[in-house]
């Protein structure tokens, strides 16, 4: 049991996670939608401090980040739970973990022990990932506060639907954030992320970069028949460019079928390559496509001069034609982050 760092008092013996967008009204002995938050006799408790369920020192592409840093290791960390419970999720087995009945295998792993780790295995830094790391808020706050006295950097990759309280706590140790924008209305969130509003994820993105300086990069899952619409589509791409910047990264990756959605198919290339040029048409810069091994759309172009700048296959970089932030062939600055 590790004391949350963000409950507000109710009656009766209630409290109100401030941890995550949906603000769970927890009775005594109760659990939120989460499952990994506990009202212990009028204080909310986190029941995953320090367990891991997934650890791996991993290429920073497989997040997906493209313009953060290409081609270095991250020490990868993952616990259990999740604040959607995506009926499509690839990492369902820990995500939709009811810690409070069967329990995944995890190992405890102190904050400073994750640093050491990451340290020893010469990593550029942390990424707190696999299932939604807000849930996880004061480990890895407790995590990237030591991070950044050794010089690492610290990534999430998450949904985007925590508190603006909670991420102001983590905001001056927290460097890129990669989130999911999975749909543009509250109809395809509501059948594909279990919420009703996602306004407050936008906020969120966008505190994120203007109030705090990270890097953002944005993915949508195209899953077939959830949030394949073009319109809303055209709209989220609009958004990313007016409220994010042209030179913000979108990401459209392949769904590939799995628990609840298992019957459905494989998004079809054509139609990812569809959605790509909708957000070029609209005027974003680096638009990537993703599990899509091979296939051209997974490299760096130069905006400016349209040649090669990083080649990818599979996570690897195969071609790396940046002389730091700037393009070898036409001397452009290349928006990002790169060695």
């Amino acid at each position: 049991m590790h004391k949350s760092l963000l409950f507000k008092p109710l009656e009766d013996n209630i409290i109100q996670c401030q941890v995550c967008q949906r603000r769970c009204k927890i009775a005594s002995g109760k659990v939120g939608f989460c499952k990994t938050r506990k009202n212990m006799n009028g204080e909310l408790h986190s029941l995953i401090y320090g367990k891991v369920s997934s650890i791996r020192v991993s290429p920073i592409e497989i997040k997906p980040l493209f313009n953060y840093y290409p081609g270095t290791r991250w020490l990868s960390l993952g616990s259990l739970g999740c604040n959607f419970l995506c009926p499509g999720c690839q990492n369902w087995e820990i995500s939709h973990a009811d810690i409070n009945k069967e329990i995944p295998s995890t190992e405890y792993i102190s904050p400073e022990k994750a640093v050491q780790l990451a340290i020893k295995e010469k990593c550029k830094g942390i990424s707190w990932t696999y299932n939604e790391p807000t849930l996880w808020l004061e480990y890895t706050l407790d995590t990237a506060k030591i991070a950044k006295k050794q010089a690492l950097l610290t990534n999430y990759v998450t949904n985007g639907y925590i508190t603006p309280e909670a991420l102001d706590l983590l905001g001056p140790y927290l460097d890129a954030y990669r989130v999911d924008l999975k749909a543009f209305s509250n109809y395809t969130h509501k059948r594909i992320a279990n919420i009703s509003d996602f306004e407050g994820i936008l906020k969120i993105i966008k505190m994120a970069k203007y109030k705090w300086g990270m890097h953002i990069e944005i993915i949508t899952n195209l899953t077939p028949g959830y949030n394949d619409n073009e319109e809303e589509l055209n709209n989220m791409a609009h958004w990313i460019v007016d409220q994010l910047g042209a030179e913000t990264p979108w990401h459209i990756t392949r769904f590939v079928p799995h628990l609840k959605l298992s019957h459905l198919s494989y998004t079809p290339i054509s139609k990812l390559e569809k959605v790509r040029q909708i957000g070029l048409d609209k005027g974003l810069r680096y638009v990537y496509l993703g599990n899509v091994p091979g296939h051209p759309a997974e490299n760096t172009y130069c905006p400016w001069c349209g040649k090669l700048l990083i080649e990818r296959r599979n996570y690897q970089i195969l071609k790396y034609n940046l002389d730091g932030n700037k393009c070898k062939f036409c001397n452009q600055t290349i928006a990002g982050y790169f060695e």
